[in-house]
């Protein structure tokens, strides 16, 4: 490919990443701009977040089902009356004096305690069912704080590039008049305009990321019409207390203790056990207590009969349910120390990962971003005064550039560390105040 191609493929690509960026913004200001906090944020999501309302439903259906299994079987009622009377040639003959009818009432007696085992597998069922609804609100609650912020650095970033664009716009103007008058040469004139081409292309990729976290933040919110600004005190990161300061041990402990998931597995376990006496239960047969009264069908007038039945467990004695019951039973106990250890491993993988983002934010002087801000001001005054040269110009504009990202990058790496480890203990031990 010659010099001249190579130009031309290039000033394409920078024209396409103008027309999206223009695309972007356009889109953008399609939908209404609204300033929000995390806790603004949350406070919505807990309100209208629809899959969270959703799961919510399973614990009122898990909770009406205990009340479904605390009734009683129902009383069984028959009645058998003559349908024809040849000797008096009536359909119907049901009369005191030369009819024919039965009636008789039964109820069945569940014995072995099988109602209060079912009973309490239904309330088992419930707990089970709060503990999916709270996993679930944890998860998506991390999500979306952990969207936030890493939105949150994005726009910071971007405003750094915005800063540097708006500078550089205006150096360019300023070139190409310079330029055109023969003042400056077309190599510099071009370096200038390519850095900005480049600084215009990052942010639109920037702006990408930050438009796919704000389709999800929408979703979370269950808000499309609006274009979330992101805001956060400035004492956001230094409002945190130091992970160190809490112990591994009872960062586990407290983990043990809030983890749904962890409870979920042990409800499962008590639920296969309720389970399994149940099915024990299931081998009793359950007791018929009836009466009947029968007009003149039997060998008296008026005759009244007890009636009691109960099923011979000679072939069925639930042996098959029992033992399928054992094994879940079994199976579950090997789960639950299973989503045990993942617990533990998980709370130490994040601590490890939030106190080496501490360590990593304690080399860095707080005061270096606003110096480095002031510098690029300075740098861009001393090059329109042509007290440096271009070359130091743009070197200084990569390491403005570089650092600010790099600055954005590890503040966001904190939070989030400090989140995945809020999400691995199941509670915000960690939040800004």
């Amino acid at each position: 490919m010659s010099s001249k191609d190579a130009r031309i493929a290039m000033f394409c690509r920078i024209l396409l990443c103008c027309v999206l960026l223009l695309t972007i913004k356009s889109s953008v200001q399609a939908q209404d701009t609204l300033h929000i906090t995390l806790q603004d944020a949350e406070k919505q999501f807990l309100e209208k977040n629809l899959q969270l309302l959703a799961e919510k439903y399973n614990v009122s259906i898990a909770q009406a089902e205990i009340i479904q299994a605390k009734l009683y079987n129902n009383p069984n009622l028959t009645l058998s009356g003559n349908l024809y009377n040849p000797d008096r040639k009536k359909f119907f003959d049901v009369s005191n004096q030369y009819g024919q009818y039965e009636v008789g009432i039964q109820q069945l007696i569940s014995l072995a305690g099988k109602r209060n085992k079912q009973v309490q597998l239904a309330r088992t069922d419930a707990s089970m069912a709060e503990n999916a609804f709270f996993d679930l609100l944890r998860t998506l609650r991390f999500t979306l704080r952990s969207n936030f912020y890493q939105a949150y650095y994005l726009q910071n970033s971007m405003k750094a590039y915005e800063e540097q664009i708006s500078s550089l716009a205006k150096m360019d103007a300023t070139y190409k008049d310079l330029q055109q008058k023969g003042l400056v040469t077309l190599k510099d004139a071009v370096r200038l305009r390519s850095l900005l081409y480049s600084l215009r292309a990052d942010r639109t990729s920037m702006q990408n990321q930050l438009n796919d976290l704000q389709s999800e933040i929408q979703l979370l919110l269950q808000n499309n019409h609006a274009w979330f600004v992101l805001d956060m005190p400035e004492d956001a990161i230094t409002g945190i207390p130091e992970i160190r300061q809490t112990s591994l041990q009872s960062l586990v402990d407290s983990a043990y203790a809030n983890r749904q998931d962890l409870q979920l597995a042990q409800n499962n376990l008590r639920y296969n056990q309720q389970n399994y006496n149940l099915q024990k239960a299931m081998a009793v047969p359950d007791l018929t207590l009836g009466a009947n009264f029968d007009k003149r069908g039997s060998f008296v007038d008026n005759a009244t009969f007890l009636n009691v039945g109960i099923d011979l467990p000679f072939f069925n004695r639930n042996q098959v349910n029992i033992k399928a019951a054992r094994y879940s039973m079994d199976q579950t106990k090997l789960l639950v120390q299973q989503q045990t250890q993942a617990v533990e491993n998980e709370v130490q993988t994040a601590y490890a990962k939030a106190i080496n983002t501490d360590k990593m934010l304690e080399t860095v002087d707080p005061e270096f971003r606003g110096q480095f801000e002031q510098l690029l001001q300075a740098i861009t005054d001393n090059f329109l005064k042509k007290n440096i040269s271009l070359l130091e110009l743009t070197d200084f504009y990569d390491s403005y550039k570089e650092n600010m990202l790099q600055l954005n990058q590890l503040q966001n790496a904190r939070m989030q560390a400090i989140e995945t480890l809020n999400f691995a203990v199941g509670k915000t031990l960690f939040n800004n105040k």
